[in-house]
């Protein structure tokens, strides 16, 4: 059975337990550690699990973004193990930069990346997303199934800091959902995890911060217009399980303001 949670990213309870990916255990101890220090320890079977977005949803998302143009310079935010940087690296002309706050996800994603196919120049950052310093560097930033760690109070900076990534007129993208119908089985798993999640990080710290139905499509198109983004929204028209999904792009103006 697939089982769809949509918000920032399509998850599918369907190969969970895949030969190669982490044991019921392993996952438990992941969601009783720190974020940072549970991706660590999934890093290394994170690919066959259903957390990583499928590369048909990356591809169709730059296809949307791009259509047959490359880019000078990329930025994956919260990149994981790469697979967003290995679609953009034969997109990308000069330079394609991934940041995580994962030594252990960034590790996989030198060995993941490098194999792919393209000539940019790669770097891999280790840093908090929210402390962002690069300015007027990027062509194109994306995120691909990251957003739920991003907690409401800091959204602004998190939209802040990308925005000063990016060149006059470069573009940030992100898939998303429109919220699911209250009716939805997707809809009560989803609020079911968080619940479980706000259970855990009232039991025991450091937190795990991890949350469905955030950066819907409704909320992610108002925060980048308050940040001075002009906003696009595109639907994939991917099939199940990912229907419905859709692409918010959004556009720095190419003056910068006084």
């Amino acid at each position: 059975m697939h089982l769809v949670i949509t918000s920032d990213r399509s998850v599918t309870l369907l190969g969970m337990f895949h030969p190669q990916g982490p044991t019921l255990f392993e996952l438990a101890v992941q969601a009783w550690s720190s974020t940072e220090r549970g991706y660590d320890l999934l890093a290394p079977k994170f690919h066959y699990t259903p957390f990583c977005t499928p590369d048909e949803v990356i591809e169709r998302t730059l296809q949307q973004v791009l259509g047959g143009a490359d880019v000078d310079s990329a930025l994956d935010i919260c990149c994981g193990t790469g697979a967003g940087m290995c679609l953009l690296k034969p997109r990308c002309r000069s330079r394609l930069v991934g940041i995580d706050f994962s030594p252990g996800m960034l590790e996989v994603a030198e060995q993941f990346v490098g194999q792919a196919k393209g000539s940019p120049q790669l770097q891999f950052e280790c840093a908090d997303v929210l402390e962002m310093q690069f300015e007027g560097a990027f062509d194109l930033a994306v995120c691909f199934g990251a957003l739920g760690h991003i907690l409401p109070c800091d959204q602004d900076r998190f939209v802040e800091r990308i925005r000063a990534a990016l060149k006059p007129g470069g573009k940030f993208a992100l898939v998303t959902s429109e919220r699911p119908s209250v009716w939805s089985l997707r809809y009560w798993v989803a609020r079911s995890f968080n619940g479980a999640m706000h259970v855990r990080n009232w039991l025991h710290h450091p937190p795990f911060v991890m949350f469905y139905l955030k950066f819907l499509l409704a909320d992610a198109t108002r925060l980048l217009q308050r940040h001075g983004f002009q906003v696009e929204v595109v639907d994939l028209g991917l099939e199940k399980p990912y229907a419905g999904l859709k692409v918010v792009v959004g556009s720095r103006p190419d003056q910068i303001e006084c």
